[in-house]
């Protein structure tokens, strides 16, 4: 068995991140830098940042120099395996056809994204069809919006996810009804008018005497039901099922139930509504689903389902279990989104401490970074919790390459610099892009980090890529010349207000004017600060969302 040298591993990624930052390493990139490559150390999170902050510490005393010796007298990392792509599913039915079937009652989450993404990249890897399917039939508990609809569309879309059938479930109610009034034909199903005694039977694996009742008396009660002769309780359509299986929830299972005012965007006529088990059992056969990809909480639903094949003697898709996967920290649950919203706790669904995909793209994740944590997982049963880090490691492989650098000063110190002998400077827009440049115009005034003037105050420092300074009350220019000193961030007299949304908090502060030249929607880097989103832009002003460091 090998033994990995956890402290090692860490110990690299400090020298990176150090020599990469000027000679100072953080704590929080290197730790996700850490559980992005060996993410079986999540487990050991608390021990891990512990021995982060330790040899982080031990890593900034040495200079950039020493930093840089160590680094280089690294032996080279042996390549990892490289990935073959996802693992191979059963075959043996004629085409390949997948569905995605979520509830338009709030926006989709990176828990959704996971069987849509699947369900996607198998697709294509089978030269197959997805399907995107609403599964709209709950007029009363978990309600559907309008707005919804196309937030899930757009959510899509933005995945790269493209479909090749749409199915809306509250359209297709009469084609429930039917298939409702065969089954029933068939005997493998009644319409129960016993209200709350059916349960104790239930519990007893008795039969209720709606259940033994012939055809045509069910299909008199059902067209009853249709008509709204019952009311709300009063009767539902049961599958039968048997009556002695092991969990209760499985025995003679409500297939159709009745809603005296259905709260329903589209449809508020019909009376009688079809339960999830039901309508998305039908449809996966009328659309020749070959394969699901279901979460390990519908294993009951799967076993009802089965018995309604059964009846129909048709064949059940492949089932592909999928574990519930997390955001630890994030929000996903829609329903303590939905309360939070109500209690104004959230503002609305993109806010920043959520896991929607609507927040994560204002924040500025990619759509690959998403896809690519998701396929690398790839279809397994077990629970995976990953961590912002994990996914902040994925977007930043891809941001860093485009984002454009800009200086940032959260916490605005004013100084003024005497024998100042610069009048104007370039610098980089990227370090590894030659010919674009931000340009300054340089007088005696600067704007450094309150943070930064206490810790270096009275030292000789620079301002990067300016000049070197001596710090105080009273600061004096003292040269050009590139020194093993400490690099701080600045803007110069004119500059513009910066106000950036953090996951529960503001932070504000002063940015260069180059930073105006950037669209909306832009993500740039604020050196030393982090990665942001640019939302909206001012006469003089900017208003960004942070993405992560």
């Amino acid at each position: 068995m090998i033994v990995m040298d956890v402290d090692g591993v860490i110990r690299r990624y400090a020298l990176i991140n150090a020599v990469e930052h000027d000679g100072t390493a953080q704590p929080k990139s290197v730790l996700g830098k850490v559980l992005a490559e060996h993410p079986d150390l999540r487990s050991r999170v608390l021990e891990i940042r512990s021995a982060v902050e330790l040899v982080v510490d031990d890593v900034n005393r040495l200079g950039i120099q020493k930093q840089r010796a160590e680094l280089g007298e690294l032996p080279a990392r042996a390549k990892q395996e490289e990935r073959k792509g996802l693992p191979e599913l059963d075959l043996t039915r004629e085409k390949f056809v997948v569905r995605f079937a979520p509830n338009p009652d709030g926006a989709l989450h990176l828990g959704n994204a996971r069987p849509a993404v699947l369900s996607y990249e198998y697709a294509k890897k089978y030269n197959g069809s997805f399907i995107l399917r609403f599964d709209d039939t709950d007029p009363k508990v978990k309600v559907p919006e309008k707005q919804f609809y196309e937030w899930i569309r757009e959510d899509l879309r933005w995945l790269g996810i493209k479909w090749t059938v749409e199915m809306i479930a509250s359209k297709r109610l009469p084609l429930y009804y039917k298939h409702a009034e065969k089954l029933m034909q068939l005997n493998g199903a009644y319409v129960c008018t016993c209200g709350d005694a059916w349960k104790a039977l239930r519990d007893q694996g008795k039969a209720c005497p709606c259940r033994n009742l012939e055809p045509k008396a069910q299909l008199k009660k059902w067209k009853r039901m249709l008509a709204h002769k019952f009311r709300e309780g009063e009767a539902v359509l049961r599958i039968k099922t048997d009556l002695d299986a092991k969990n209760p929830a499985v025995r003679d299972w409500a297939a159709f139930r009745i809603v005296d005012v259905p709260r329903h965007p589209l449809e508020k006529r019909k009376k009688v509504w079809p339960l999830y088990n039901f309508a998305s059992a039908i449809d996966d056969y009328l659309a020749k689903v070959t394969h699901i990809f279901r979460g390990q909480e519908h294993s009951t639903n799967e076993v009802k389902q089965r018995f309604l094949y059964q009846h129909f003697r048709w064949s059940y898709p492949f089932v592909i279990t999928l574990g519930r996967f997390s955001l630890s920290d994030m929000v996903l649950s829609k329903s303590t989104i939905r309360e939070g919203i109500l209690n104004h706790e959230y503002n609305g669904w993109t806010d920043l401490r959520l896991g929607t995909l609507r927040a994560l793209r204002r924040r500025g994740f990619q759509p690959e970074a998403i896809r690519t944590i998701v396929t690398e997982i790839g279809p397994k049963p077990n629970d995976i919790t990953i961590s912002l880090e994990n996914l902040a490691a994925y977007n930043r492989k891809i941001i860093d390459k485009l984002a454009h650098r800009y200086f940032f000063i959260p916490n605005p110190k004013k100084i003024i610099v005497g024998g100042m002998k610069m009048k104007s400077v370039s610098v980089g827009l990227h370090p590894d892009k030659k010919g674009n440049a931000r340009k300054f115009s340089i007088t005696s005034t600067f704007y450094i980090d309150l943070k930064d003037f206490e810790r270096y105050k009275s030292l000789e420092i620079r301002l990067k890529d300016l000049c070197n300074i001596k710090l105080g009350e009273k600061c004096e220019f003292t040269s050009r010349e590139l020194k093993a000193i400490p690099k701080i961030q600045w803007v110069p007299a004119k500059h513009i207000q910066v106000r950036i949304f953090k996951p529960g908090k503001e932070i504000k502060g002063y940015g260069e004017t180059n930073l105006l030249k950037e669209k909306v929607g832009a993500i740039v880097q604020f050196e030393r600060f982090g990665f942001v989103r640019i939302e909206k832009k001012g006469a003089g002003s900017i208003t960004a969302a942070f993405a992560h460091e």
